[in-house]
């Protein structure tokens, strides 16, 4: 596939090839483990059974691997990582923020992953820069634990944005 997502009706996800429905997974939450974990629980009886199972096996996920997953993840505004398309679509508004708030995000996104080793990871979907930044500078004050409890939430949060995307 192209792109970081197929929107297709449930029966078509049912249907489709085991690596392909796992390839689909992977792109809305950087880890194969999981991703083949709930493609092998197909078929689904509809979107929402879909997404409660996908949703209830990321409680499954080891530290190192929601890490690992947060490390697959762009930078708030920087392209790359496992999901290009959906980071910046999620982004957008954030994006069209002042550009001293875009400097400020890039900075203190450096700081961030400095302290936790990590990029700084939050639903942005339609949140301002501003609001973005302050929450940034919020969870700096976080100790490791914490941070990566709040962190593994946001993840999971776009992750199942992204699964409803999927199949919506």
């Amino acid at each position: 596939m192209s792109s970081w997502c197929r929107w297709v009706l449930i029966e078509e996800f049912n249907a489709l090839p085991e690596r392909e429905a796992a390839d689909s997974l992977y792109k809305c939450l950087a880890n194969r483990r999981w991703a083949a974990e709930v493609s092998s629980r197909r078929p689904y009886a509809d979107a929402q059974s879909f997404v409660t199972t996908a949703s209830n096996a990321l409680n499954g996920l080891t530290d190192d691997e929601w890490v690992a997953a947060f490390k697959a993840h762009p930078r708030i505004g920087e392209r790359g990582g496992d999901a290009p398309e959906s980071s910046q679509r999620e982004q957008g508004r954030a994006m069209q923020s002042a550009a001293v708030t875009l400097a400020a995000l890039e900075a203190e996104n450096r700081q961030y992953e400095e302290k936790f080793g990590h990029v700084f990871l939050i639903r942005a979907g339609g949140r301002s820069g501003e609001e973005i930044l302050s929450e940034l500078r919020r969870r700096m004050k976080n100790d490791p634990a914490m941070e990566l409890a709040e962190a593994r939430s946001e993840l999971s949060k776009i992750a199942v944005d992204r699964l409803l995307d999927l199949v919506s």
